[in-house]
């Protein structure tokens, strides 16, 4: 039976309905339905009920600071369950990267520009509370943009732990509609551990969404299309660099992604 870890930047029903959205919920279910055994991630974002949705806080993970440029960043776990399939949800919060605001974009359109922290401190974030849990997974995979530097982190910065040494990393891309500066000093926020400012020394200094995307692909195993044509330049990318890629599979996805899984 495949251990498989889920993270996700969108989850339905938690947020508004997107393709990302619900293959952050379907792709889980679909897992869990044929024998995997499941956990789930995702942000706690700021528009999300969690009187709706049901979330209360996790007090044993939670209290733990993610350190970013110096400054520490408390880590607040939550957790629900999905209707019906009751897949459990855990929520990554903090108060000055979620609480209180939406995914990328703020009330007028314009992206945050401390996405790329936020994604930083999201990947940590996660990985920490994987090992907390005490859970070793044998696929990692993530969906979205927000899990983009998680393949990173676990090549360079977490490599070493038992918990992650044999796991294989799947990345999901989607259509990027707000591509964008995601912070200018990104390089030197994402230091930790093995990771410096060096190993990102071919990109710019001044970090866009898609930069990310290309990230993913560098550090994944596999890439996979969430909709058509999603991102033709990482695709690309990611066959150049000889990574397993599978095409958008189209709506009925299940034996694409269970074959995917089994030869990744």
């Amino acid at each position: 039976m495949k251990k498989i870890l889920y993270i996700n930047t969108e989850t339905s029903p938690y947020v508004a309905e997107s393709a990302l959205a619900t293959m952050g919920k379907a792709v889980p279910e679909m897992a869990q339905s044929n024998g995997c055994e499941i956990r789930t991630f995702m942000p706690k974002w700021g528009n999300i009920n969690e009187r709706r949705g049901q979330l209360h806080e996790m007090q044993r993970l939670s209290g733990m600071n993610i350190i970013i440029n110096g400054t520490d960043h408390p880590l607040i776990i939550k957790v629900a369950s999905i209707p019906v399939s009751r897949v459990q949800v855990y929520f990554i919060d903090n108060e000055d990267y979620f609480t209180h605001r939406g995914l990328e974009c703020d009330s007028n359109g314009e992206l945050y520009p401390d996405n790329g922290e936020r994604a930083i401190f999201y990947a940590r974030g996660v990985l920490e509370i994987t090992k907390k849990l005490k859970w070793t997974p044998d696929i990692i995979h993530c969906q979205g943009w927000m899990a983009s530097l998680v393949p990173l982190y676990l090549k360079k910065a977490y490599n070493d732990e038992p918990c992650f040494r044999d796991v294989k990393i799947i990345t999901s891309i989607d259509k990027i509609e707000n591509d964008g500066i995601i912070g200018e000093n990104f390089k030197n926020s994402i230091e930790y551990k093995n990771i410096t400012a060096e190993d990102l020394a071919e990109y710019n200094d001044s970090f866009s969404m898609n930069d990310l995307c290309k990230i993913a692909a560098e550090y994944s195993d596999g890439i996979i299309e969430i909709t058509a044509g999603a991102n033709p330049e990482i695709m690309d990318m990611a066959q150049t660099l000889g990574k397993k890629t599978l095409p958008y599979p189209g709506e009925d996805f299940t034996e694409a992604y269970k074959e995917f899984y089994e030869t990744i």
